[in-house]
């Protein structure tokens, strides 16, 4: 059941551990090359004009959250070669899968595409936990393994305010969502310095490619 929202709040307060400077190493799927994505994103663009609470997100850093690992300043790069390593052995046992992102919907900090089916999804982050895990061990892999909820977010709330100018011109859209196919997760450098999340790509675990 999806829940209505009601009200919005800013998405850009300081999350425990985040200064400005500092950045963290995350598990992402990220979209360059995938173009049904960046049209999806397109469609959704002429909504947010007149909503100046919604800072919408450039094309180039739409992404799909999956699993963090640390801040850069705390994670040996050492641990960070190995848990690269360990994932592509696990990523190599999967498939790549197909998944369907929208219709968009409100969430208290965003407007985002909900990812339909989910269990691929959540059985590619328990591979990515699973591949931390071998190298810092079950007790340090940060993050809830059930509180997840796979979505890209198209657009992130900068200010308190209510929900329903944001849900009334959902309303008035037709149905718009995108199929994508999944080949691999991305260890990227994250920063949110200017509210917006930017990263440099790190490494890549491809789906169903032997490592080796």
């Amino acid at each position: 059941m999806v829940e209505t929202v009601h009200v919005m709040r800013d998405h850009w307060w300081w999350r425990p551990g985040w200064r400005v400077g500092r950045s963290f190493y995350t598990w992402h799927v990220t979209f360059e090359d995938q173009p049904s994505v960046h049209q999806l994103a397109a469609d959704y663009t002429p909504m947010f004009d007149g909503l100046p609470t919604l800072d919408p997100i450039p094309v180039r850093w739409l992404h799909l959250t999956m699993q963090g690992i640390g801040f850069t300043d705390e994670v040996d790069r050492a641990d960070v070669g190995a848990i690269v390593d360990a994932a592509r052995c696990r990523c190599a046992a999967l498939a790549p899968f197909t998944v369907t992102l929208g219709p968009a919907r409100v969430d208290p900090e965003a407007l985002m595409l909900p990812v339909r089916p989910p269990e691929p999804v959540v059985h590619l982050r328990a591979a990515i936990r699973a591949a931390i895990a071998d190298v810092r061990g079950p007790d340090n892999v940060p993050e809830d393994s059930d509180d997840f909820r796979p979505h890209v977010s198209l657009a992130y709330s900068n200010a308190a305010g209510p929900a329903g100018p944001i849900a009334q011109r959902l309303t008035e859209r037709l149905v718009t969502s995108a199929e994508i196919t999944v080949h691999r997760a991305t260890l990227i450098d994250l920063n949110r310095d200017h509210k917006v999340y930017r990263w440099t790509d790190i490494a890549a675990a491809e789906l169903g490619i032997p490592t080796g």
